[in-house]
């Protein structure tokens, strides 16, 4: 029998952060909104993490809404640390990134949020961050969720 966290299909989700120029991005799927005025997200960030790292020094990030045509990303954004693995070059090679907002973003996303940092906790092994929504763009591509993993043996749950 499956536990109750791994019952849900939830959406499938990558934060860019940046610093210096350069972006990191991973997978999160422990996201969710929280307010509506204003509009908040919550987003939890495994410890130990570029992504991590990168949030602490800047306030801003990009939440990207994953569509099917990111699965083959999933490995590189999801299973290699941007501490020892340029994901920004990868991406680039893989001619999956875009501009929007000023800011490097992955291609064929279904939904793109600018975020602002309002707060954040320790809640075990992840960090929770709360996060005010500065301005999002809704495109007409499909969205990837957990059960897209599953099928696609990208995930164990």
């Amino acid at each position: 029998m499956q536990r109750p966290w791994n019952v849900i299909n939830v959406p499938v989700y990558s934060l860019a952060t940046e610093v210096n120029g350069v972006v990191n991005m991973n997978v999160c799927t422990y996201v969710t909104a929280v307010s509506m005025k204003p509009k908040r997200y919550l987003v939890a960030v495994y410890e130990n993490t570029q992504t991590l790292a990168n949030l602490q020094t800047n306030e801003f990030a990009v939440l990207q809404l994953l569509s099917p045509i990111h699965l083959r990303l999933i490995n590189a954004l999801g299973k290699k640390s941007g501490k020892t693995y340029n994901k920004q070059q990868y991406l680039q090679k893989q001619s999956m990134v875009e501009t929007w907002q000023g800011r490097t973003v992955l291609k064929n996303a279904a939904a793109y949020l600018l975020l602002k940092k309002v707060w954040h906790r320790p809640a075990g092994d992840h960090l929770v961050y709360v996060f005010d929504v500065e301005k999002f763009l809704s495109l007409p591509n499909p969205v990837l969720t957990l059960n897209d993993l599953r099928a696609h043996k990208l995930i164990s749950i």
